[in-house]
């Protein structure tokens, strides 16, 4: 198993490897929800770099939107794109319109931590 772990304090990201050579292995990347595609492909551009063959890698997401499919699959198009739902948009914040919220917020029970996007994000779907 591989982990990438985010640190949105220090915007620094750690990795976590726990196996040396993952070149053979089939690669399950997992995000809950993907806008743009941006995070996805740089994620896929680490696995490459390690190796691991394109047509070996599955992006598995809860929810995407059109953009984010569009840009994954323009990129790299061995790369498997599995998805529950696609949504036609994003707002300006980059958020899928109409999309779940905070997923990890709801997964987790915590709450969001206000910064004024659900605001805007009202206004932008209205």
């Amino acid at each position: 198993m591989h982990t990438i772990i985010r640190d949105k304090e220090t915007s620094r990201d750690e990795f976590i490897f726990y196996s040396k050579d993952i070149s053979d292995d089939h690669v399950i990347l997992m995000d809950c929800t993907v806008s743009t595609g941006a995070a996805a492909m740089m994620a896929v551009r680490v696995l490459l770099d390690h190796d691991v063959p394109e047509d070996k890698i599955f992006l598995l997401s809860l929810l995407m939107a059109e953009m984010g499919v569009h840009s994954v699959a323009y990129a790299f198009p061995r790369v498997r794109i599995i998805t529950t739902a696609v949504d036609k948009r994003v707002n300006d914040l980059f958020r899928i319109i109409p999309g779940i919220g905070n997923f990890g917020d709801r997964y987790f029970g915590t709450d969001a931590v206000p910064d004024g996007s659900d605001e805007e994000e009202a206004a932008s779907v209205g």
